[in-house]
């Protein structure tokens, strides 16, 4: 079955409990965890997100899906961006950008758009499309950059932070 997208906003909605077990579903599935970063038109942005995906490889696009209550939401459309793929150790630095301020992090600039030092990975990325994702918008940025380190993952499952060992990771040696 196809899924077809709603024509009256709110048509779809479960109820409150309903809500709460979707969500808790929906939890069930591991994610890696990312912050989007980028220059807005006022000052420097970073959102904390685990709705991530490698889109195609040629050309190389990826998306992020970014909810509409999100302080940083309206800056984004239009605007370069870094994925920031999170390292085990970074679990501070996913709370900073998720509104739990920490230690300042430490910035990379870069001539698409800023990143974070020492992550996982990053994918810088220009803006390729922009759609609409019910409360969220799904933005698909062209990859102009990338790279990865060594180390485990940082992970969400069941509503907590997990991790994700680098032994687990990759594939590259089978390619």
């Amino acid at each position: 079955m196809i899924a077809r997208p709603r024509d009256h906003a709110g048509e779809g909605r479960f109820s409150a409990p309903r809500d709460s077990h979707f969500r808790g579903s929906l939890g069930r599935f591991a994610t890696g965890v990312a912050i989007v970063t980028f220059d807005g038109a006022t000052k420097r942005h970073g959102i904390t997100v685990n709705s991530f995906t490698s889109v195609s490889m040629d050309p190389p696009l990826v998306l992020v899906s970014i909810a509409r209550t999100a302080k940083a939401h309206d800056e984004l459309a239009g605007r370069p961006f870094t994925v920031n793929i999170l390292g085990a150790e970074q679990r501070q630095l996913a709370l900073h950008f998720a509104g739990r301020p920490g230690p300042e992090p430490l910035w990379v600039e870069a001539d698409t758009a800023p990143r974070l030092s020492n992550v996982l990975a990053y994918f810088m990325c220009k803006p390729w499309a922009a759609y609409d994702g019910g409360d969220h918008t799904l933005y698909i940025g062209e990859v102009v950059d990338f790279n990865y380190r060594s180390g485990d993952a940082l992970a969400f499952a069941n509503g907590a932070f997990t991790v994700i060992p680098e032994s687990q990771l990759g594939m590259e040696d089978l390619l």
